[in-house]
């Protein structure tokens, strides 16, 4: 790591601490040259691979932006996309693997988002399940009718 003051290569980790989350590692360096002192975040990579081929870093800030759009009109706030994001990129870091396809976050994001908001769940699906026919839609809230009457979700029902 270079010092960001003399740009020496070379800097001493004087104290690392753990984020909130746990997904990130703040260290405190001092560098031996100028003894200037800063900090560095460091995480794990993760890399996307889209469909075209090409290969990025994930992003949460992506996440949110492509649920956004199904969100539309929905009574979701912006702290629920956050929440939500988290939790896909926990669950796509569980995988074990550095790189991961654009379709299987689409798909980590379908159970997170239908514990959300069950409208967005069927627009952002309609996408990623790549729905063709209305008998499509119709299975989808089939199934989302199915689970509501399970009777530990409802006695009544």
């Amino acid at each position: 790591m270079h010092c960001p003051f003399c740009r020496h290569s070379d800097s001493r980790v004087i104290d690392s601490r753990t984020s909130d989350d746990g997904l990130s590692i703040r260290r405190r360096r001092q560098c031996p040259e100028c003894g200037g002192r800063f900090s560095t975040i460091e995480t794990a990579s993760l890399n996307v691979i889209k469909r075209s081929g090409v290969i990025e870093p994930f992003s949460r800030e992506k996440v949110m932006s492509g649920v956004r759009k199904a969100c539309q009109g929905r009574p979701v706030t912006e702290g629920d996309l956050a929440v939500l994001a988290q939790t896909v990129e926990e669950a796509v870091r569980q995988t074990g693997s550095s790189q991961i396809d654009t379709n299987e976050i689409g798909l980590a994001i379908l159970g997170p988002l239908r514990e959300l908001d069950e409208i967005a769940y069927l627009r952002f699906a309609s996408v990623y399940q790549a729905f063709d026919t209305l008998e499509d839609f119709e299975s989808a809230i089939a199934q989302l009718r199915a689970d509501h009457h399970r009777p530990a979700s409802d006695p009544e029902e």
